[in-house]
């Protein structure tokens, strides 16, 4: 077991709202049960192409209290057909499939072509309103692009995943009515813009996530992150707001009821 995960647990029932258990090295089992000591009760296991959103749901349907979500991120979005927009359109009818995703624009890795990824994204924005459900968003140097694109296709439950704006763009996508996700880069160093935009905002547009196997936490930089570690984002949520770490974890907790309707 981690360093992370030998605190006093909080309370039972935080989510972590995005993780990607088919890329961590530890088996899920393992890692489901030391969430739960660490008081981490639900994981969204994020798709990131058909065959991991398939994935996904396979895992959903072999744990409790993991659920899946289905997409194409945008390094593969030249990658989207036919079939592998079938093939999500398919996973969404599964009542473990509580969102469509991970997509969105990443304009510093640029592994496929702008207008692939803003293609990509207009085609999950429609599937998400089609399906009735959240829109999970990846944004990498490419605000003010998402957000036009958001509009244009009239985009109304969205999760920011990983939200990597500052205190003006938090308290803009706040104010449209999306939810942002803070992960464990909140906890590093020269993030202070990070902090500043998780201190902004309504603690009712909060979620925590891990993004697991990426971005652990600072006391646990250089290791495979895990979903147990969603607590330490909820400390770190709470340690910048000046609020309690349970508020906050109740909080988070029922904002991803709220966001992601399926869980409940």
């Amino acid at each position: 077991m981690s360093r992370g995960n030998r605190e006093p647990p909080l309370d039972a029932g935080a989510v972590d709202t995005h993780c990607h258990l088919f890329l961590c090295e530890r088996e899920p089992q393992p890692l489901l049960e030391e969430a739960r000591a660490a008081g981490v009760g639900t994981v969204i296991c994020a798709g990131i192409d058909p065959e991991t959103s398939r994935r996904s749901l396979e895992l959903a349907e072999s744990f409790r209290g993991v659920f899946a979500t289905a997409g194409m991120h945008p390094h593969t979005a030249s990658a989207m057909d036919h079939a592998a927009g079938a093939a999500i359109e398919e996973l969404l009818g599964s009542s473990q499939v509580v969102a469509v995703g991970e997509t969105g624009l990443d304009f510093y890795r640029m592994r496929s072509p702008r207008e692939d990824q803003e293609a990509n994204l207009r085609l999950h924005i429609a599937m998400a309103r089609e399906a009735d459900l959240p829109l999970v968003v990846h944004v990498r140097d490419a605000w003010p692009e998402v957000l036009r694109l958001l509009d244009e296709g009239s985009a109304e439950r969205v999760v920011l995943h990983c939200f990597s704006g500052d205190a003006e763009i938090a308290r803009e996508c706040a104010a449209r009515g999306y939810h942002l996700s803070f992960a464990g880069n909140l906890t590093y160093p020269r993030n202070a813009h990070l902090r500043e935009a998780a201190a902004a905002v309504p603690l009712d547009r909060l979620l925590v996530e891990t993004d697991s196997p990426y971005l652990a936490p600072q006391p646990l930089r250089g290791r495979e992150n895990a979903p147990a570690n969603a607590i330490h984002v909820i400390r770190e949520l709470a340690r910048v707001r000046g609020e309690r770490d349970e508020d906050v974890r109740a909080a988070t907790t029922a904002n991803a009821m709220r966001a992601f309707p399926r869980l409940r």
